[in-house]
């Protein structure tokens, strides 16, 4: 789950990390208010869950209530990557004399926690040279110690007698102290910030593994899924919309992801992820379909290699759809594995010629979708 930034701000407070003053607004007399309040200038935020907001000029500066409420009715209703803004943070612009990097996720490979650091931050991480990055793994029993922490900052090339190499410590110990005791997959601080002698976290984004959440009750929750995710959760089917027009629908998150990656080097763009899983019977496929057919495709491909997932039950459950309702778009799907003679039969009675390779149906719907 993640969560937006002012969230992850007042997590951060809780635990003494220091961060701008700032309060969430949902209008522009309110962004007046807290400009106000705050005293300016100050900074309006548009709060959604991804990154490059200033970029997209998701972020505005103002030096007056009255340009704070300006800037507040010109962010909301905008979309940063397909993302409506529908809430803003108003926060005291910063002093900023040096933008820095910190955050700790997993590290997969190793199973352990990873800290990240480096002294080039901000909107352009990305782009740092990775020999300016210093990377810690922590050993969960050990913890994070005061020499770890002391270690990564002399690494930053920053003195542990100065005031902000002191001030880091503290941050690095607290940004721990909240990945754990959160159950975080990830906190991060891009920007960390220099200003003046004080050390701020000018950005915040925090990452809560989803199955600890009922351990978290203290956690706002945020819900991350459309309205169709969410209708595909409910089914037990893993769903995410794209921006494509070829429908997808798969058993399987590896199969899925191939498909994916083949309409797009046949030059297709997918309509959405749609793992159906492995055992998914007519009832499931059918109600997957309709969730394509929701996204209004110009094709779909349908690509099953039956293990556990009966080729006749998928076949059975299109022909049901196609029957009843119809398929508007056409439709191109590769069937082998169990009971797939009997699938094919019951889709060539439907008018469908099934593929034995996922190259080849890909390449015919991405044909399709041009046509």
């Amino acid at each position: 789950m993640k969560m937006f930034e002012y969230m992850g701000k007042e997590l951060f407070s809780k635990f003494g990390l220091p961060v701008p003053k700032g309060k969430m607004v949902t209008n522009p007399d309110e962004a007046a208010a807290v400009a106000a309040e705050i005293g300016a200038p100050v900074v309006i935020k548009s709060q959604v869950l991804s990154g490059k907001r200033g970029k997209a000029g998701g972020i505005k500066f103002a030096d007056t209530p009255e340009e704070a409420k300006a800037a507040a009715q010109e962010l909301l209703g905008m979309t940063i990557q397909g993302l409506p803004v529908e809430i803003l943070l108003v926060e005291q612009k910063l002093q900023i004399d040096k933008e820095l990097y910190l955050s700790i996720t997993i590290d997969n490979a190793a199973r352990k926690p990873v800290l990240i650091a480096s002294a080039h931050g901000g909107m352009d991480i990305e782009e740092v040279a990775e020999e300016l990055i210093i990377k810690k793994q922590i050993d969960v029993e050990l913890g994070m110690q005061g020499f770890i922490a002391r270690d990564v900052v002399r690494k930053m090339g920053i003195s542990l007698d100065t005031p902000h190499g002191k001030e880091l410590v503290k941050v690095i110990t607290a940004l721990y102290k909240i990945f754990i005791q959160k159950d975080a997959d990830l906190v991060e601080i891009n920007p960390l910030v220099f200003s003046g002698d004080k050390v701020i976290a000018a950005d915040a984004k925090v990452t809560i593994d989803d199955e600890a959440l009922y351990r978290q009750k203290d956690l706002p929750r945020v819900e991350e899924r459309t309205a169709t995710e969410k209708a595909a959760h409910d089914l037990g089917l893993s769903f995410v919309e794209l921006d494509g027009d070829i429908g997808v629908m798969a058993n399987g998150a590896g199969i899925t992801m191939g498909t994916l990656d083949a309409l797009s080097y046949y030059g297709g763009k997918p309509a959405n992820f749609l793992d159906a899983g492995g055992g998914t019977g007519e009832e499931g496929t059918a109600k997957a379909l309709e969730l394509i057919l929701a996204r209004n495709p110009k094709a779909i491909i349908i690509n099953i290699f039956g293990g556990i997932t009966r080729c006749d039950d998928v076949a059975n459950a299109f022909a049901s759809v196609k029957k009843k309702t119809g398929i508007p778009v056409p439709v191109v799907i590769r069937l082998v594995g169990t009971n797939q003679e009997a699938g094919r039969a019951i889709l060539k009675e439907v008018g469908i010629e099934a593929y034995d390779f996922m190259q080849d149906a890909a390449m015919k719907a991405v044909e399709l979708s041009k046509a």
